[in-house]
């Protein structure tokens, strides 16, 4: 079959061809662990961009087929179609060798996964490109990156949305033209390297009984239980386990499978084993009692304090305020104690409030605050509507840099994209590798003389958005929109950095109660747990440059108040070397950010507070954090409560 652009330059595309198989599910839910493929397509593309295959089928899931209004796929339609088992071959051998490329590609990769699981196959992928990621690196002047708008911007025609084989065909398009502007701006790709996964290796364990109370503290000698002490229990008991476990969660105890700082108390029979757990206990100073003295005080447990609730109500619809935001008293946040910042304080105001984003209507995506993109300012904002990349100069030279950008209403980016309309060279600027590119694209390049009064004039080849994120300087606050009383349906946070050689950088949260704490382990999302036992808080990774964390926010327990969002080198490396960190806020996977940050204030850091998302009054706030620390990534943990093994 003939596609749109069907091929490419290959002598100008370099090192952008790879044998690619382009994937698209449709499936009866969202989570891959639990739902079905309801049908699935695969094309395959050469190096040079020729169509080497095509496969696609409906697929009966054994069960019920979901959200019909969205795919169109009844229970009717997929009776008698084959199961995934017995076209799980077929596929894996299109597959195999190849790059698989999808839209929001991680969603496709699990399902995918857990599919072959099902069959006891593996799933024969070892890199994965997303084609969001890679049009977040391009930029294109879109209001979002769903497929039909790429589709519309790169002139793909689109004839059945939803539809696996369509969807594909589009794909392909959409990956031919963004391979041409990755390509034209000189952007690595975000290949994603996919190890062998087995279900048991990547299926979350069921969610646990969460504690209605807040932990009240230590038992203390003489004192009782109380609902809300942290308890955990080791070697051989009397009573089963699971009978210890049920009785102390039916009194309001908050069992825990590890033991840390924040246990108020440890059970066991063999308080000289040595075990694990009883050397920590030891170690931290947690009281030890005895299975018999646990079951005793079991028939007394003392009333605890129960968690905050608080109901999330519709912020007030408003445009973002035209000058920088800045933090306010009540949205200082409390940062664990294991290490002193070292970053200066964020300055503080007294501000009448946060901007709000405009709220939302069941089903409707949240606008961005629309701004003007004039090719000259405002007076005092001469560089609003404007996206400044900042080459050369020492870390500290570049971060006044692009601080001072923001001040002038621009927004400060951190790699070439499309985006981009001016360029400012401090010291040996002239010699970074992109400059030959940026002449290409004729883009105005400024000395550092140009920021104190600048003078935007139009730049050549970039389209100015419709609407713009609103721009958060570090400690700026916002109201995020909701939909009549309910938060938005999902939030990402994505952080995204210059390409690093030599490092990795791993970007974390943790899910903390009123006490700035992790209710039990699993509130702490990492590459090694990368999915909350409910599902609500989801680490995603987009690219070696770029991880993102995905927050239903209507889903959180109450006990929950605030989500810290942070970032950890891999290594001896600092954030001085890595530079800059972008974050953008955005409504659903496929959104353009509604707000954008960039922080780089760090020097001597390993680990950095990027954003908190956290309650306050009827609404929740993001706030962009950047403050960093020179510990790693254990000991921030361990100062939210996590237990890590030395």
């Amino acid at each position: 079959m003939s596609l749109v652009s069907a091929s490419f330059n290959t002598s100008a595309m370099g090192d952008y061809g790879y044998d690619w198989a382009l994937v698209d599910v449709e499936t009866s839910g969202l989570v891959a662990r639990r739902d079905r493929v309801l049908s699935v397509a695969v094309i395959t593309i050469g190096p040079d961009g020729e169509q080497t295959g095509e496969f696609s089928t409906l697929l009966d899931p054994g069960c019920d087929p979901g959200p019909v209004e969205v795919h169109g796929l009844t229970a009717e339609r997929l009776r008698g179609a084959p199961t995934f088992d017995q076209v799980a071959g077929r596929i894996g051998a299109m597959l195999q060798d190849r790059v698989l490329v999808a839209h929001n590609a991680q969603f496709d990769y699990d399902f995918l996964a857990h599919e072959f699981a099902r069959a006891r196959m593996w799933l024969p992928v070892s890199q994965r490109l997303c084609t969001l990621a890679l049009n977040r690196q391009v930029d294109p002047p879109t209001d979002d990156m769903k497929l039909g708008t790429l589709a519309t911007h790169y002139n793909v025609p689109q004839q059945r949305a939803h539809d696996a084989l369509d969807d594909t065909r589009v794909l392909a398009g959409i990956l031919r033209a963004s391979l041409r502007e990755a390509a034209r701006l000189d952007l690595p790709l975000p290949l994603v390297t996919c190890p062998p996964r087995a279900e048991s290796q990547f299926t979350p364990k069921p969610p646990k009984t969460p504690c209605a109370y807040r932990n009240p503290g230590r038992l203390t000698s003489d004192g009782p239980l109380r609902q809300g002490m942290k308890v955990a229990i080791t070697g051989e008991t009397a009573h089963a386990r699971a009978e210890l476990v049920g009785r102390a969660v039916a009194a309001g105890l908050n069992m825990m499978t590890s033991v840390s700082r924040h246990t108020s108390v440890l059970v066991t029979n063999e308080p000289a084993s040595g075990s694990a757990k009883v050397r920590r206990a030891l170690t931290e100073g947690v009281p030890v009692i005895d299975e018999h003295s646990f079951l005793r005080m079991l028939a007394d447990v003392r009333p605890g304090t129960a968690h905050e609730a608080t109901v999330v109500a519709a912020a007030p619809m408003a445009e973002p305020e035209a000058g920088p935001v800045v933090a306010t008293a009540d949205s200082a946040p409390r940062t664990p104690s294991a290490a002193p910042v070292r970053e200066a304080p964020v300055q503080e105001a007294p501000v009448p409030g946060a901007p709000t984003l405009p709220a939302a209507a069941p089903g409707v995506p949240v606008p961005a605050p629309r701004r003007p993109a004039p090719s000259v300012g405002a007076p005092d904002k001469p560089l609003a509507g404007r996206r400044v990349l900042v080459l050369g100069g020492v870390h500290a030279d570049a971060a006044a840099a692009r601080t001072r950008i923001v001040e002038l209403g621009g927004s400060a980016a951190i790699n070439l994209s499309a985006s981009v309309t001016d360029v400012v060279l401090l010291e040996k600027g002239e010699g970074d590798r992109r400059m030959s590119r940026i002449a290409t694209l004729e883009l105005p390049v400024h000395d550092i003389h140009w920021l104190s009064a600048p003078t935007a004039t139009a730049a050549s080849g970039t389209a100015p958005r419709a609407q713009e994120p609103h721009v958060m300087p570090r400690g700026g606050v916002i109201d995020l929109p909701t939909a009549h009383g309910g938060p938005a349906p999902e939030w990402y946070v994505t952080a995204g950095w210059a390409p690093q050689p030599d490092c990795g950088i791993d970007v974390v949260a943790f899910l903390l109660d009123e006490d700035q704490q992790v209710t039990f382990d699993e509130d702490f999302i990492f590459y090694g747990a990368p999915e909350s036992p409910a599902g609500t808080v989801r680490l995603l990774t987009g690219g070696p440059a770029e991880q993102t964390i995905a927050l239903d926010l209507a889903s959180l327990l109450p006990a929950t108040r605030k989500v810290v969002v942070a970032a950890a080198v891999d290594g001896a490396a600092t954030f001085g070397t890595v530079g800059a960190i972008q974050i953008g806020a955005a409504l659903g996977s496929s959104g353009a950010p509604l707000a954008r940050a960039t922080l780089d204030a760090a020097t001597t850091e390993r680990t950095m507070l990027l954003v908190e998302i956290y309650r306050r009054g009827p609404v929740w706030r993001l706030r962009a954090v950047g403050q960093g620390y020179d510990h790693g990534l254990d000991a921030l943990a361990r100062g939210y409560g996590v237990d890590i093994a030395d």
